[in-house]
């Protein structure tokens, strides 16, 4: 189940559940839309790939058999932070930010 981080990566900013300016790569790699344009110009310094929204999870079960929704399955709360420096992140960007994210 995707994880849904409570923060950006890089600058801290709040990223609630049912924020529209969260974005992840494909291991769930967590920032804000400003800094994924801005900063990392759609280069996850982790893993190179691009990012997308995050989906916003459902508020409650609307199939209460299947106990799905934030109430069953809570964002988390534990805060994640890049563990690249803003110096290495910046490199690593600039090295590949010109190739498309289906070619990296």
């Amino acid at each position: 189940m995707l994880e849904l981080r409570p923060n950006c990566e890089l600058c801290d900013c709040d990223l609630p559940p049912a924020s529209k300016d969260a974005c992840i790569c494909s291991y769930e790699c967590t920032y804000c839309a400003e800094c994924v344009e801005t900063i990392l110009h759609n280069v996850c310094p982790t893993c190179g790939g691009g990012f997308t929204a995050r989906p916003i999870r459902p508020k409650r079960a609307y199939r209460a058999e299947l106990k799905l929704g934030l109430e069953h399955n809570p964002a988390s709360e534990k805060r994640r932070y890049s563990k690249f420096s803003r110096p290495d992140i910046d490199s690593f960007v600039e090295a590949i930010r010109a190739v498309d994210p289906s070619e990296r």
